[in-house]
């Protein structure tokens, strides 16, 4: 393909060029917000100065300072992406489209997991292709994460990672049509982390407006930590660098000091008068608000925004089979992780051994940690959603078991994505340590899901009947 064939989109800001393929045409690394750098990683995100020339977009971005993650034997390359890919300006979006016309199609705005300190829009997972195949705009947004996206700091605005993605969105509004999107059918989704912050925004009066639908896959409405709980994890970061828990003090310190002291926040006990951890120890950070949004979803657009919400069967086997916990977990370990996560725990147990009689100890551990990560936060904000919105609620529960890690992985958390995106066949998930393991994925399951949220950004109904909370039944997506 010779150069002057590629793509070149004037937007706002300036001209960027992209790359034409099989797909559609996909621009790269554009900015929605300027290079958070120094003192500016402490603050709201601002508006990125603009550039003259055609800037190239047909190179990745780099991504947010991040630590690298280990999963033992399972291969989640594809979830967590390249992990730190230096360079300033990471707070970008990657456009993937049929074509950069005026025809004002559905537009997806994906916002990633990864715990809050991990992800990127590089993973090779949220490959926007079969998206734009099916007529959509494929938006993935890099987001600050870690101290500089979470941490609560004495000068500095909370929830500067959601910002992010409010100023991402914001983006859209402005710029998308130059894409051939339609800025006013805007789907937001997110997958775990990404998920917790679509329902943040479900909340959120900034938000009303700049989306009409929106997904969350395997998130929770009641993952926040309260403020006397980031301020335990602030002040645990501040001793462990040796500065002043404020915005100031943080200012000065390279983000490979922030990576470094992340194992000294792992393991903070966050249970208050209050509050248990909803996070069950997994991330020294979340979002940080008073009120959980499934509580509060009144002063925000959720009324008037369609959710399509659910979990996966299993998905505390993420974080109980990779680790050789399946086998490994006591009974006294049962006990201890429900007492970490829940106000009565052994009235949580007996809830769990009662619907499993069969459950081994490994197996209730994984059924409590994905109940209290996303299951229960699901429901309560399925149920808000439902009583606000006046049927506009659809719950899905995914339950395809991969067949990876000698067929234990199961229905764990992730397992959906690459039915989402349609790129179930891909090599690189299969294999014992792949994420979908050796075994064949069942025929038509991708396009079957794939196709639901298509749907459901174009028109508010994945082919399902609206959620009531009189009768709560979701959608069986693989069995």
């Amino acid at each position: 393909m010779t150069h002057h064939a590629d793509p070149v989109v004037e937007t706002p800001a300036g001209a960027i060029r992209g790359v034409r393929d099989g797909a559609g045409e996909f621009y790269r690394a554009i900015p929605y917000a300027a290079a958070p750098l120094g003192a500016d990683r402490f603050t709201a995100p601002a508006p990125h100065p603009g550039w003259s020339g055609v800037r190239d977009g047909t190179q990745p971005p780099p991504t947010a300072p991040q630590p690298a993650r280990d999963f033992g034997r399972l291969d989640l390359a594809p979830y967590f992406g390249p992990g730190w890919v230096r360079g300033a300006e990471y707070l970008t979006v990657d456009v993937r489209t049929p074509a950069a016309d005026d025809g004002r199609r559905p537009v997806m705005v994906f916002v990633h997991g990864g715990g809050f300190v991990t992800g990127s829009a590089r993973a090779a997972l949220y490959d926007g292709s079969a998206f734009a195949r099916d007529g959509i705009v494929l938006v993935t947004v890099n987001y600050r994460l870690g101290v500089p996206g979470f941490l609560d700091l004495a000068g500095a605005p909370p929830n500067r990672g959601l910002l992010d993605v409010l100023a991402a969105l914001r983006w859209v509004r402005a710029t998308i049509a130059a894409f051939g999107g339609d800025p006013g059918n805007v789907t937001v989704f997110g997958q775990s982390a990404g998920a917790t912050l679509v329902g943040a925004l479900l909340a959120r009066p900034e938000a009303d407006g700049l989306f009409r639908r929106a997904i969350m896959q395997s998130g929770s409405g009641t993952g926040a930590f309260t403020p006397e709980q980031a301020h335990r994890v602030t002040i645990a970061a501040a001793a462990a660098l040796g500065v002043e828990p404020t915005a100031a003090a943080f200012a000065a310190i390279p983000d490979e000091r922030f990576l470094e002291v992340l194992p000294a926040l792992a393991g903070l006990d966050l249970r208050t008068g209050t509050a248990t951890d909803p996070l069950a120890g997994l991330s020294p950070f979340s979002l940080v608000l008073p009120v959980q949004p499934a509580d509060d979803l009144a002063d925000g657009p959720a009324g008037d925004v369609d959710l399509l919400i659910g979990t996966n069967t299993e998905e505390g086997h993420l974080y109980v089979v990779p680790q050789g916990n399946l086998e490994a977990t006591t009974e006294a370990d049962v006990r201890a992780l429900a007492a970490r996560v829940h106000p009565d725990p052994e009235t949580a147990i007996a809830t769990h051994r009662a619907a499993r009689p069969k459950a081994t100890p490994g197996e209730l551990r994984s059924a409590i940690l994905g109940e209290v990560l996303f299951g229960a936060g699901t429901a309560r904000m399925a149920r808000a959603h439902a009583r606000i919105s006046g049927g506009r609620t659809h719950v899905y529960s995914f339950g395809h078991r991969s067949t990876a890690l000698g067929g234990r992985l199961g229905a764990a958390h992730t397992v959906e994505l690459p039915f989402v995106f349609d790129v179930a066949g891909e090599p690189w998930l299969h294999g014992d340590n792949g994420l979908l393991g050796p075994g064949p994925v069942p025929e038509g399951l991708a396009a079957r899901v794939h196709t639901a949220w298509v749907a459901f950004a174009r028109t508010g109904n994945p082919g399902w009947a609206v959620y009531d909370p009189g009768q709560p039944v979701a959608e069986i997506l693989g069995s």
